[in-house]
C-alpha cells in the first residue's frame, strides 16, 4: 500500500511540472464554446512503470452513436484501474476527424466537486474534454498519447 500511496505521489509531482509552464495557459477551446458532439466510454489500465490504458465508448454526432474504441500507452505508473467518463468534443466537422491520436492539451482542470477534466487534441483539431465520472481517473499519457479508433 505504501509503495502504491508513493507511486501516486510521484505521479502527481511529474505532472505538476510536466504541466508547470502551461498552467496560466487557457483550455485549447473556448468557455463559451459549443460542443459538437458528446461521448461517453468506460475502460482501463494496468501497468508496473510502463502501462497500457484502453477504452471502449459511444461517440454522440449529429444525434447519431458512433462506437469507438481507446488504445495507448501510459507512464510512472502502478497498479490497475479501471474507469469511466463522459465528455464533449469540439472542433468536429465531419465523422472521420474523431479518429486519430490524441495528446494531453494543455493542463488538467478541476470541476465543481472534487471532479478532473482533461482535454485531448488529435492531428484534425479535434478536442475532447473529459470529466471523471468514476474516482481516480488519470491519464498519465506518454508523448505518443492515445489512438482513438472508430468501430463503424
Amino acid at each position: 500500500m505504501r509503495c502504491l500511496i508513493l507511486s501516486a505521489a510521484a505521479c502527481a509531482l511529474l505532472s505538476v511540472v510536466a504541466y508547470a509552464g502551461e498552467s496560466a495557459a487557457s483550455p485549447p477551446v473556448a468557455s463559451d464554446a459549443a460542443p459538437d458532439g458528446t461521448v461517453t466510454l468506460s475502460g482501463g489500465s494496468i501497468a508496473a512503470g510502463i502501462g497500457y490504458t484502453w477504452a471502449h465508448g459511444e461517440l454522440t454526432y449529429r444525434n447519431d452513436p458512433h462506437p469507438f474504441a481507446i488504445h495507448g500507452v501510459s507512464i510512472v505508473e502502478v497498479g490497475a484501474t479501471s474507469y469511466s467518463a463522459s465528455g464533449t468534443v469540439y472542433n468536429l466537422k465531419a465523422l472521420g476527424d474523431f479518429a486519430g491520436d490524441y495528446v494531453a492539451a494543455g493542463a488538467g482542470i478541476t470541476i465543481a466537486g472534487g471532479g478532473t477534466a482533461v482535454f485531448l487534441k488529435n492531428e484534425h483539431g479535434v478536442v475532447i474534454k473529459l470529466i471523471a465520472t468514476d474516482v481516480g481517473l488519470q491519464f498519465k499519457l506518454s508523448a505518443d498519447g492515445v489512438r482513438v479508433t472508430l468501430k463503424d
